[in-house]
């Protein structure tokens, strides 16, 4: 009666805990076994460099503090210019300047210690003056004219400084271009020292006065 009742007194619940105690050790037991199998047949894992490098900082030095200048003052405006009340005559004129009012001898001298004839410079006239003797100077380009050169067939034009004083002789001169040839332009010189001129004139007074003379040579 005993045993009996003892059978009867074992329920569902209790016999389900004791099975659940077994499996649960069986199944503790499997995992280990299994997470041991894996950490010793898979492969090591290694984690990769993710380390970097940046450039390096420097310090730069600042520029040196600028000052700018003020802004310049403002121009003062030009002043309104104001119309004198003056009546002029519709008819007025210039009086005329005639050699009467104003002779020759009356003319200003020149500047103290200036003379025309150092350096060429500008004189004024009215009246230039004109080279007289010029066939006479054609046939001694003909003979002063360098053989050498002649024979080559070499020709040219010397221009010539010449100062024609009051009389109309020259009185000096001096190369302003020259041929390109020295004994050309030496010939030059010696042709217008036999040049004559009509002497310039001012205000019908004679002056001398500079001026440009060009000697060619030509082979006929």
């Amino acid at each position: 009666m005993s045993e009996f009742s003892g059978i009867l007194g074992t329920t569902a619940n209790d016999r389900f805990k004791g099975a659940y105690s077994t499996w649960t050790y069986m199944g503790l037991t499997a995992a280990a076994v299994l997470h041991f199998g894996l950490f010793e047949l898979f492969p090591t894992l290694n984690a990769a460099d993710m380390s970097f490098e940046g450039d390096e900082i420097k310090m730069v030095d600042l520029p040196p503090e600028v000052t700018i200048p003020p802004p310049p003052e403002q121009i003062a405006r030009p002043a309104t210019p104001v119309v004198a009340d003056v009546s002029l005559d519709e008819d007025i004129t210039i009086a005329p300047t005639t050699f009467e009012d104003n002779p020759v001898e009356n003319l200003p001298p020149p500047p103290a210690g200036a003379n025309p004839s150092d350096q060429p410079s500008y004189i004024a006239r009215d009246v230039e003056p004109v080279l007289r003797n010029r066939r006479e100077i054609q046939q001694l380009l003909v003979r002063l004219y360098p053989s050498m050169l002649r024979e080559a067939g070499i020709g040219g034009t010397v221009l010539l400084w010449v100062y024609v004083d009051e009389n109309g002789g020259p009185e000096k001169s001096q190369v302003m271009k020259s041929s390109g040839y020295p004994p050309m332009d030496n010939a030059a010189a010696q042709v217008v020292d036999k040049m004559k001129f009509s002497p310039a004139q001012n205000r019908d007074k004679p002056v001398g006065v500079w001026v440009q003379q060009a000697v060619t040579f030509k082979v006929q």
